[in-house]
């Protein structure tokens, strides 16, 4: 196993330990209700300690889930984003860290929801309109932030670059942001431009020019 191999299932495994212990704590627990106590209560007792059992496995489930996305992303941001001449990425992690413990959350709910009975159709219908409405109102900014991985995929620019913007100033790239990125004209002002605006027009980089020569 390289090093990379064994940093990323450490950091894993640090993460996720406590939640799998708990995990297997609830799963060996429902176990032995399933097959020794069940049998022994009443019909009604039974159904209502088995919604509360699976709800808690299925809470125990996300808990390991999140403990193992958060050990995948905190490995990816002290190994490789800390080492990135861009700062989008390092800005990106807490930002996908959350939404993904937004979206593992939601999951574990629209799954327990049904155990209860609760018709999960006419939720998910009114998340997706909530969704739709969400996205419109954040258009431009869900924009500059596509505009802002374009910039870091095909690099018309990096930190320390001397370019010229669409506006006409001599700047040089200071920060690459999620939404908007910085820079220092000539007169030691910032400068700070969606990532939209400049993904749509002529940048041209004077350090690459001379880099060629």
């Amino acid at each position: 196993m390289s090093k990379v191999s064994k940093k990323i299932s450490f950091q894993i495994i640090k993460a996720s330990f406590i939640p799998i212990v708990i995990f297997v704590l609830i799963l060996i627990t429902y176990v032995f209700y399933s097959t020794n106590l069940a049998h022994q209560l009443n019909p009604e007792l039974q159904q209502n300690l088995k919604k509360y059992l699976r709800t808690i496995v299925i809470i125990s489930i996300a808990f390991t889930i999140q403990g193992i996305a958060g050990g995948v992303f905190s490995w990816y941001k002290v190994n490789v984003a800390s080492k990135t001449p861009t700062r989008l990425d390092d800005e990106l992690i807490p930002l996908l860290r959350r939404t993904s413990k937004i979206a593992i959350w939601i999951i574990a709910l629209l799954i327990i929801l049904p155990i209860y009975g609760v018709n999960i159709s006419a939720l998910i219908a009114a998340l997706g309109v909530s969704s739709l409405a969400i996205a419109l109102a954040a258009q431009d900014t869900i924009s500059n932030i596509i505009a802002g991985f374009m910039i870091m995929v095909d690099r018309p620019f990096r930190m320390g670059d001397k370019i010229k913007l669409p506006s006409g100033e001599v700047v040089e790239v200071l920060d690459i942001g999620v939404r908007r990125s910085k820079f220092l004209s000539e007169d030691k002002a910032i400068i700070i431009v969606p990532n939209l605006e400049l993904s749509k027009s002529k940048i041209v980089n004077f350090t690459y020019g001379e880099e060629r020569e």
